[in-house]
């Protein structure tokens, strides 16, 4: 071969090799992609528009969405009433129509100067705590607070929130904005969010993870001015670091700050972090935890926020805590403990579980390998920080509970309903041991929801009419809704009859397009769909299928529910919405357990279920249904919230006494199932069979009795006065603008207020408490209760109201009576001679005897008669300590010199 062939050869074969590498290169999976982010054109007259869309205020104002619907009503509900993908898709013809109607940018610049008020204007906050807003006495940072949560239900179209948890969370941040409250929040950005839901031609549920395409959703990455690239932060994983990107989403005045770690420089294992909520597997779950925790203060402090309180809203980011213990120790030099009593000052812990099986739990070799590498940080060994998640700490098999670790880095703890207090009281008891079960130091705010959130149009429009603007402003006072009863009962029931109207056709669309994507024929959807009755009691079942709410309680005794369905001048239809946990096949077979009894009885026209349920399906039921159906196992519900929003709309609660129904039932306003009893020595069938027949007899006899009962113009007005009672009573008592004022006086006001004084003068107050703390581990032994006498000893009863006057022996040992509170504790007795629950009285220093011996004295009066008793107790004393009950520090009179005393009447 000549040499020139032999040169050309050579070329042929680099330019077929380097065009193999130039193809492989460009391949999608490996191939740098540049991105930037397509946001929609719209003309300078509409340009309004974006700055509504892209706050979540437009979510409760109903002028709002109507812009949106006004431009292209299917496309915005095609797009899930998503505004900001829907203005990038709408039509251009369409946007240069609008731009040159009148009335429409009218109505855009009313709309925005709303929302410009809502943003700059003044709240209630303001007016009620200026000195909190511009800091204590002038020394201390502004009051603010860092409210941080797994998941946040703001609307329907932005699906990073499950059920209950995220629906409270989004109310609270809707409420604080109206409000004015100082409020800065932190969640996560799930790329996936959580499931969609559909059943397969079986009835079974499936599950798919659609992405939420977050491009097009009303969030923006925070960018640094200075590299023009997005805000990140950085945690610590086993052998790595994880980069963690910063988004902001606006909801009103309040911003909600999300992370986010599918980013490229993370590995493909680190970006699916934050793909799913509430999905993966245990070591997922510990890496999502590390992430809002942990990375949730690394991203408020890289923004500029400095908040003096943090609520921490479930177990999930109770790792805040600890990652403020570290940056703290790393300014101040400090120790663990000194550091802890500010940080835990700060802290307020919500819990949302009844039962400790729904907290997270890691083992301890969890534990070791993700947060091993903070022991030095924390001035921690290995036991020590182990110690912090368990209820035992001398337990080593203990799992480390997330909820415990909160507990303990707080010192303001709640439950979210008066039942649910005294449950968590009772669950978390041990953990304060020898003292009361009625005065462990949990409360609680009851929940509440967001009322513009959820209120129907038409029922808008009723209040504005008859209440004026009160109730958008003050829907907490009671007065504000009393005029409720001048609105005539034609005017109210022919509201609450077009809005069943409406949800019965959405209802009719949802059923056809559902049927036809299972593969139905053409015969069945139209008998489903068809069949459906905008005139007939409607009953709305829609919540989390869990076993413990036992959404089949009422299919228990079939022949009498199709007895009800099937009533030919008095029937009732069902619609049920729901979905359970993927890895929960107890709670698909109740889903599939009710498809199967619509075909077996051939009951489609009367008994709907509505798949993927979300913050949509739940508006539309709750403002159509009739009655809203609630049958939890008693003390398994924590609070429940869908019954508010019902009863708001004027739609009746049927429930089991638990969660808020057990503090809001009156048979005035609503349907109780049972009287709040307990089976807890019967078998779950006894149980289910009893409040199963209970539940048919309230429908039958109480609630189709009363709905069909109709005067001579048709109108059922014992129906409608329950429908006004229910608005007056429970409207007002059960929103979140009530409940945030609970959270701002009982626990963030508080919190601030005595974190700030521990924090100043580098920690001063907090170093002097910790040691104080010390002092009292250090010498508790010593203290007894000698002996106490009362006149009671010699009479053996005294009359009603009458004085007892009781003196104390106490043995204090090194400490001295101004470091406690001797307390006089008394109360009425049962059978057993058990002092259930009971008052105490702080004992005053009589009498120094030597030798750390002191006289107390003290007295009480017991307001009724019969069989009462006394004991007294010590506890430590120091104005800086939120609550006197310290874990392990308090001792009792555990030998008492009197019997019980009999109180008579007095004569």
């Amino acid at each position: 071969m000549r040499a020139g062939a032999r040169g050309k050869l050579r070329h042929e074969r680099n330019r077929t090799h380097m065009a193999h590498r130039t193809h492989v290169s460009l391949s999608p999976s490996q191939a740098r992609i540049q991105s930037f982010r397509v946001v929609p054109y719209l003309p300078e007259p509409l340009r309004p528009l974006m700055d509504i869309a892209q706050n979540l205020w437009w979510t409760w104002n109903h002028q709002a969405v109507a812009l949106f619907a006004r431009l292209d009503r299917e496309l915005w509900e095609s797009t899930g009433h998503n505004p900001v993908k829907m203005l990038g898709a709408l039509a251009q013809e369409k946007l240069d129509k609008a731009a040159t109607d009148r009335s429409y940018l009218h109505a855009v610049s009313t709309v925005h100067a709303q929302l410009s008020e809502h943003v700059t204007g003044r709240g209630w906050f303001a007016s009620v705590s200026p000195q909190a807003a511009a800091g204590v006495a002038g020394t201390a940072k502004p009051f603010r607070v860092a409210y941080f949560c797994a998941e946040f239900g703001l609307t329907e179209c932005f699906q990073i929130y499950s059920g209950g948890l995220g629906g409270l969370s989004g109310d609270h941040l809707k409420s604080t904005s109206e409000l004015g409250i100082p409020l800065v929040a932190v969640g996560l950005l799930y790329r996936k969010g959580y499931f969609h839901q559909y059943l397969n031609p079986d009835g079974y549920q499936q599950e798919f993870y659609p992405d939420i395409d977050a491009a097009n959703q009303p969030v923006s990455r925070v960018m640094d001015v200075k590299t023009g690239k997005q805000k990140t932060v950085y945690v610590q994983l086993p052998g790595r670091q994880v980069a963690v990107g910063i988004w902001r989403c606006d909801v009103g005045r309040v911003p909600l700050y999300l992370l986010d770690t599918n980013l490229p420089e993370n590995t493909r294992e680190d970006r699916d972090i934050t793909m799913n909520l509430y999905g993966g597997d245990v070591e997922t779950r510990i890496k999502q935890e590390i992430v809002l925790g942990i990375g949730g203060v690394k991203a408020l402090a890289l923004v500029g926020e400095d908040p003096t309180v943090f609520h921490i809203n479930e177990g999930h980011a109770a790792l805040l805590a600890l990652e403020r213990i570290t940056r703290l120790r790393e300014s101040t030099g400090l120790s663990f403990d000194q550091v802890r009593e500010a940080v835990a000052a700060s802290c307020v812990f919500t819990t949302h579980t009844p039962v400790p099986a729904g907290i997270d739990r890691f083992p301890p070799r969890l534990i070791e390998q993700y947060f091993g590498h903070m022991l030095p940080a924390l001035g921690l060994d290995l036991e020590g920080l182990l110690a912090l998640g368990r209820e035992n700490t001398a337990d080593q098999r203990e799992f480390f509970s997330m909820a415990v670790l909160a507990l303990r880095t707080s010192r303001f703890c709640n439950g979210v309903s008066e039942l649910h207090g005294a449950v968590s009281r009772g669950m978390w008891k041990h953990m304060w041991p020898g003292t009361p079960e009625g005065e462990v130091p949990i409360g609680h705010v009851t929940n509440g929801v967001h009322a513009r959130t959820w209120l129907s149009s038409d029922m808008v429009k009723l209040y504005d009419r008859y209440l004026g603007d009160r109730w958008r402003s003050d829907p907490h006072d009671p007065a504000t809704w009393l005029a409720i009863d001048e609105v005539p009962d034609e005017e109210l029931w022919a509201t609450h009859n077009r809005r069943r109207e409406k949800m019965v056709a959405w209802v009719r669309r949802r059923v056809r397009q559902q049927l036809t994507a299972r593969g139905a024929g053409a015969l069945e959807i139209e008998k489903a769909a068809g069949g459906l009755d905008a005139n007939i009691l409607t009953i709305g079942f829609a919540r989390r299928f869990a076993t413990y709410k036992r959404g089949t309680l009422l299919f228990r005794d079939q022949e009498r529910l199709l007895a009800l369905l099937r009533d030919p001048t008095r029937p009732v239809q069902l619609i049920i919405a729901g979905k359970s946990h993927p890895a929960d096949g107890g709670g698909k077979q109740l889903i599939r357990d009710i498809i199967d009894f619509v075909r077996k009885f051939n009951v489609q026209h009367r008994v709907v279920f509505l798949e993927d349920y979300d913050m949509d399906t739940c508006r539309r039921m709750v403002q159509g249904c009739d009655i809203w159906l609630n049958t939890p196992i008693r003390g398994l519900e924590a609070s429940g919230t869908s019954g508010m929003k019902a009863a708001m709309n004027g739609c009746m609660h049927c429930s089991i006494l638990d969660g808020w129904w057990a503090e809001a039932f009156d048979p005035e306003v609503g349907f109780g199932i049972g009287r709040g009893e307990s089976y807890d020595d019967q078998p779950r069938e006894v149980m289910d069979d009893i409040e199963g027949r209970s539940l048919q007899h309230v429908i039958q006899n109480r609630i189709v009795a009363e709905f069909y009962d109709r005067d001579e113009s048709g109108l059922p007005r014992r129906w409608i006065t329950r429908m006004k009672r229910c608005i007056k009573a429970l409207a007002p008592a059960f929103n979140t603008h009530r409940m945030l004022r609970d959270y701002v006086r009982q626990y963030y006001l508080p919190a601030h207020n005595i974190s700030s004084r521990l924090m100043a003068g580098n920690l001063a107050q907090a170093r002097e408490l910790s040691d104080h703390v010390d002092r009292y581990r250090a010498f508790w032994h010593q203290v007894r209760v000698e002996g106490s006498s009362s006149q009671v000893a010699q009479a053996g009863s005294v009359s009603v109201r009458s004085l007892v006057r009781v003196l104390a022996r106490v043995q204090l040992g090194e400490l001295i009576p101004s470091e406690v509170s001797v307390q006089l504790y008394h109360g009425p007795l049962n059978a057993l001679g058990e002092m259930l629950t009971g008052e105490s009285i702080t004992m005053q220093h009589a009498e120094e005897l030597g030798g750390g011996g002191h006289v107390f004295v003290g007295a009480f009066a017991p307001s009724s008669s019969g069989s009462h008793g006394y004991s007294v107790r010590v506890v430590p004393h120091d104005d800086r300590l939120v609550t006197p009950f310290l874990p392990g520090m308090i001792t009792w009179d555990f030998h008492p010199t009197e019997q019980p005393a009999e109180v008579v009447a007095a004569v």
